[in-house]
């Protein structure tokens, strides 16, 4: 990695520990990295000094960095055609008129968003004033017809009654039991109240569970006639004889219907091949070369050198989410056998800490082929052993294919993540001055929040709705999961500018940067983002090639 000036460059901040030195990957092969057991990794000379007020403690190298942070290959033997027109690229114009009409038809929506939301708070202003008003004169006929009954109603309570409309005189019986406000005081809990009723109305916060099924992940919504006329075009192209896989990649970079996603992705993702009558043997056979493995290697976890691969994976999978679903002991079982296997394959990485997230997406979108209800409220243990067998080895290959365009994010240093997080940062400077400008005031590294944004692939910043929809794409777009993901963290980041440009500390934007506020995001907001991470793409064109690694 280069870098421009005096700047010292990342890797040659301690010369002791460049990568090729002697040093463990934690988290992949070996236990979590412990200062108390591995005192000969560290030099007294090289121990940062004590923290000072103002001045945040910066990680000078890429383990001590690792080691303060809690998240840190075969190519498969298919002769599929598939894999050949991996490198096609969509067509530049439908795909830029689709971002271009998103980000149109958002703006459009807010503004009559905005306008909806005045016209209703003036509405609710005018009933409140005509209630306040009606509601004071029904007091003060109360208030006379009492009087003239002869109602025996003390000089105190008949004060208190007419200097505050809202108080009712029936409770009010003695001064001892009611204290007497002035006039003033009356009008001011009287503006108060006419405040408090004139606010708008805050709808209730919808739940993760409920916003699932409105994203068209969990669920069966109603569909729009729209969503209907997609949904039938998938079908009319899955059903030929022969899928075409580009028409495929373009009808599914705007999104896949739920009902076709599980077939959409296997096909995209090269598990499957384009011919029809071949996919059901393809299936088969991938299936039991899946628990072949299982039968030949999942015993030798108990084994003293896979004991601490096994150990971390069984570690790692309860920190998941959704934890409804990856804590229920039939879905950890599986999840282990996935991610054991896959390990003992790669043995160029093995296991590290962040390819457990990989799972999920696969997982939840197969289970999607055998049920209709949301999948956190599911027991999976109820489905037949068979869809559970298919379910999971159709997961494993689908995650090996992923990861066999990522594999250096996972090999030791993990360099393919740290040539990312240094083009993340490049490209930030190039779109976004100011926002890059104020990281490097209050001295924000990239590596210390972008890390996790390229080793899970932004699943820990989204709800697991928004992941599968930005899956989609990442299928569809040559390259999405090791290029084009870049532009998409880059957006992403510029999307919080303004959050960004308030915090005035280092505490404060590393508190916003591993916090994003993305609890309620939908299809909306993710479309939009990839709209934008679209256009960084073909507007930076020109990038160094480094981008494109």
């Amino acid at each position: 990695m280069s870098s421009d000036g005096n700047k010292k460059q990342f890797w040659k901040r301690n010369a002791a520990k460049v990568p090729g030195s002697i040093q463990h990957v934690y988290g992949a092969q070996h236990p979590p990295f412990d200062p108390l057991l591995h005192s000969n990794l560290m030099k007294a000379g090289n121990r940062p000094p004590p923290a000072t007020p103002g001045k945040p403690k910066k990680a000078t190298t890429f383990q001590e960095f690792e080691s303060i942070t809690s998240d840190a290959w075969d190519v498969g033997d298919d002769d599929d055609e598939l894999l050949a027109m991996a490198a096609q690229n969509l067509n530049i114009e439908v795909v830029m008129e689709t971002a271009n009409k998103v980000i149109e038809n958002h703006s459009k929506q807010q503004e009559r968003q905005r306008q909806d939301d005045t016209t209703d708070f003036s509405q609710r202003d005018e009933d409140t004033q005509e209630e306040v008003v009606e509601e004071e004169e029904e007091d003060e006929e109360d208030d006379d017809t009492r009087v003239e009954e002869g109602d025996a109603i003390s000089p105190d309570a008949s004060f208190a009654s007419q200097s505050s409309p809202y108080a009712d005189s029936r409770l009010v019986k003695s001064h001892s039991e009611a204290p007497i406000g002035s006039p003033r005081d009356a009008e001011g809990e009287r503006a108060a109240l006419h405040r408090q009723r004139s606010l708008p109305h805050r709808p209730p916060v919808i739940p993760l569970v409920a916003r699932m099924a409105d994203q068209n992940t969990s669920g069966t919504p109603a569909m729009t006639e729209r969503e209907a006329s997609r949904l039938d075009k998938f079908k009319q192209l899955l059903g030929g004889p022969n899928t075409d896989l580009e028409e495929l990649r373009k009808l599914s970079w705007s999104g896949i219907p739920r009902q076709v996603r599980p077939i959409t992705w296997k096909l995209l993702s090269g598990y499957l091949p384009a011919n029809a009558e071949r996919r059901e043997s393809v299936l088969q056979r991938k299936r039991q070369e899946y628990f072949g493995f299982i039968q030949q290697y999942y015993d030798s976890r108990n084994e003293e050198h896979h004991q601490d691969t096994y150990r971390q994976i069984h570690i790692d999978i309860p920190r998941m989410s959704p934890e409804s679903l990856v804590l229920q002991p039939k879905v950890t079982e599986i999840f282990e056998r996935i991610l054991f296997i896959w390990a003992i394959r790669h043995p160029a990485s093995g296991y590290v800490q962040g390819i457990n997230d990989l799972v999920t997406p696969f997982f939840v979108v197969f289970v999607f082929e055998y049920i209709e209800e949301e999948v956190e409220n599911f027991d999976v243990s109820s489905l037949e052993e068979e869809a559970l067998r298919n379910i999971e080895a159709d997961s494993f290959w689908c995650m090996s294919k992923l990861l066999d365009g990522i594999q250096d994010n996972y090999t030791f240093a993990q360099p393919g993540i740290q040539r990312k997080v240094k083009a993340l940062e490049e490209l930030v400077s190039r779109i976004d001055e100011s926002v890059h400008r104020h990281m490097q005031h209050y001295e924000v590294e990239y590596l210390q929040f972008a890390f996790r944004w390229m080793n899970n692939l932004l699943m820990r910043e989204l709800p697991l709705r928004c992941t599968i929809r930005l899956w989609d794409t990442y299928q569809a777009e040559p390259e999405g999961f090791s290029h084009f993901h870049l532009y998409v963290c880059a957006a992403f980041l510029v999307r919080w500018r303004k959050e960004i440009l308030e915090e005035r500390d280092f505490q404060g934007l590393m508190i916003l940067l591993q916090n994003l506020p993305t609890m309620h995001w939908g299809n909306e907001e993710v479309s939009v983002l990839l709209a934008e991470a679209y256009r960084l793409k073909f507007a930076f064109a020109d990038a160094p090639n480094h981008y494109k690694r």
